[in-house]
């Protein structure tokens, strides 16, 4: 199965292309962390355009649904677009019909939902890795994969912990748990069966990503998977003080949820909010090595 239209593929990206900076999610506090993130994409021979979101706040999102709409969809595109932050919004903005163009987007945690909405319209270049404001804070194999990803250079293999034996293959989907957990049920959630799923999240105690798990299962949808694989789950902890045998641990759910699938499953990639956020293309052919704990992305 493949999502992606010929006439939708996003061409590498050369010196002197543009880039857009958006902001969907959450209001920007501090401009200090996207500079930085600016000047190593224009360090790249990347042209920035400027941008106008430091003080821009509705609430606690980054401007009202239209002005952020506008963001998403320029009247003058870019080669590539970039996200700000995350924090929450992006989602309320697929209420609007999208006029999606080809080209590059990057980003992760909220930005899941314009990704995986995207996607499902059939276009390439969906790609999740690091915001702006995340990107200098990031090692440098990160900012280079990154970099050879945008400009059409093989990617490395991805290192994690074989949890369930196997080789699968198929389209790559990779996702915030809880924003992706929020399209279930809705237009915007690309067809999962024969693919490669990799989740990520934060903040979230065990029990709720339990909760979440259960719900996939319920649906039917894991079951339908080639493989999948687990990200980095930061501050996922539990804060109650119990007493191990009257609690899970996060690693026991995430295995004991996806152990009865019959397929690959691989745990701990350097994906998610931790730093080495390892950029990965959505609805590319990937194979996952259940056997050594490794992915790995075609061309």
């Amino acid at each position: 199965m493949s999502y992606l239209s010929s006439h939708t593929i996003a061409l590498p990206l050369r010196k002197g292309d543009e880039v857009i900076t958006a902001g969907v999610s959450s209001a920007l506090t501090d401009n200090q962390l996207l500079n930085e993130g600016l000047e190593l994409i224009t360090s790249w021979g990347l042209i920035c355009r400027p941008n106008n979101l430091l003080g821009r706040r509705w609430g606690y999102l980054a401007g009202k649904d239209d002005l952020r709409q506008k963001d998403l969809s320029p009247n003058n595109p870019a080669p590539l677009m970039t996200f700000a932050r995350g924090g929450w919004g992006a989602a309320r903005l697929l209420e609007n019909k999208q006029n999606w163009k080809k080209g590059w987007l990057l980003g992760f945690s909220d930005i899941t939902s314009i990704l995986l909405a995207r996607l499902k319209a059939g276009f390439d270049g969906n790609v999740h890795g690091p915001l702006l404001t995340t990107l200098s804070k990031e090692p440098k194999w990160s900012q280079s994969r990154l970099k050879s990803l945008l400009f059409g250079r093989p990617l490395p293999n991805l290192k994690g912990d074989s949890w369930k034996i196997g080789i699968a293959t198929g389209p790559l989907v990779v996702a915030n748990l809880t924003v992706a957990s929020h399209l279930l049920g809705t237009p915007f959630m690309p067809d999962l069966r024969g693919a490669i799923l990799i989740f990520e999240d934060i903040g979230e105690a065990p029990y709720r990503i339990d909760r979440m798990l259960t719900q996939w299962r319920l649906t039917g949808i894991l079951h339908q998977l080639a493989g999948i694989a687990f990200g980095s789950f930061q501050n996922c902890i539990n804060t109650e003080d119990s007493h191990p045998d009257e609690t899970f641990q996060l690693n026991q759910i995430l295995k004991e949820r996806t152990q009865d699938l019959g397929i690959p499953v691989v745990g701990n990639l350097p994906i998610g909010h931790c730093c080495g956020n390892a950029a990965l293309p959505l609805g590319r052919e990937a194979c996952l090595n259940g056997n050594r704990g490794e992915l790995s992305v075609s061309p």
